[in-house]
């Protein structure tokens, strides 16, 4: 998957716009409408801020598999469990 399709579906699942997205990070809406449709990638500094942004990993935005997780599916599950809040992962974790 390319780094467009990854913050498209970030951008989907959080209900968040281009717009706010670029608004937050002070770029141009261009500049992320760029990445969206995998016109243009960002740097390295913009990389890490989207990272921090959605709280995912570099790693996560760039479809890169570590050897951490064997599957699609438990990178998967990592990502979900991240992206819940503190009382979420309690919960989860006492089930």
């Amino acid at each position: 998957m390319k780094f467009g399709d990854v913050l498209r579906n970030l951008l989907e699942e959080r209900d968040i716009t281009q717009k706010k997205l670029a608004n937050d990070l002070n770029a141009a809406p261009s500049t992320i409408g760029g990445y969206v449709q995998n016109n243009s990638e960002p740097d390295f500094e913009m990389l890490k801020q989207i990272a921090k942004y959605f709280d995912v990993s570099t790693d996560y935005l760039l479809d890169y598999r570590s050897n951490k997780a064997s599957t699609y599916e438990e990178d998967d599950l990592l990502h979900i469990f991240r992206s819940l809040s503190a009382e979420q992962k309690e919960l989860y974790l006492e089930q």
